[in-house]
């Protein structure tokens, strides 16, 4: 079943970052793009902005969108997005990705379903395993997932290192039993107002002095 948001605009600054015993730094956090590639990012169509108080960064997305069926070409069923981002910190600390909020838009017919799923990396280090959401149809809803990380499994960037953070993201729908020579089914990480986005949130963590 899809999760329902009461609405597609609704401002993201609601959204509470998870606690954890270090405070974020005071100083103002940049992140540089560094590259965006991937069907469902074309060239500007990837926004990056952290958040006043330093918890999170969210991406939105203007294109990210897979389907099936009528109007749709045979490679439009899977959209992938591969951001390699700079996230420059105060001195005396890192940070990890304690929790990414997903949120988008499906349509799907009956007998159709939909695959959105992440992973995330350091440079130099292996890549995470998928983390896998589905939906199945029928369904015509916002949808939101959720992925968390346990406290002992965070990794963190090396204190006094500046390692690109990358993650994969990427959006898939199967017809299945449904008709795609008279239905569409999609689903999408974006939306017309561009308010929908990725939420990522920072565990922050003092390196030794």
């Amino acid at each position: 079943m899809l999760g329902a948001l009461s609405a597609a605009g609704l401002a993201l600054s609601l959204i509470v970052s998870p606690a954890f015993s270090t405070p974020p730094p005071p100083d103002k956090i940049v992140i540089d793009v560094v590259t965006v590639n991937g069907s469902g990012c074309p060239a500007g169509t990837a926004a990056v902005a952290v958040s006043a108080d330093n918890t999170a960064f969210t991406v939105t997305y203007s294109k990210f969108l897979a389907q099936v069926g009528v109007g749709a070409a045979p490679t439009d069923f899977r959209k992938n997005c591969q951001l390699s981002l700079r996230v420059h910190v105060p001195q005396g600390f890192t940070y990890a990705i304690a929790q990414a909020d997903y949120r988008g838009f499906a349509h799907l017919e009956k007998g159709a379903s939909a695959l959105e799923r992440a992973n995330y990396y350091f440079q130099g280090n292996s890549p995470t395993a998928y983390v896998n959401h589905s939906f199945s149809g029928p369904a015509d809803n916002d949808w939101q997932t959720t992925d968390r990380t346990d406290v002992a499994q965070l990794v963190y960037q090396p204190c006094g290192e500046e390692r690109n953070f990358n993650i994969n993201a990427e959006l898939r729908v199967s017809a299945g039993t449904s008709d795609p020579k008279t239905t569409t089914s999609f689903i999408t990480m974006d939306s017309t107002d561009g308010s929908i986005s990725t939420t990522y949130h920072f565990a922050w963590k003092s390196c030794p002095a």
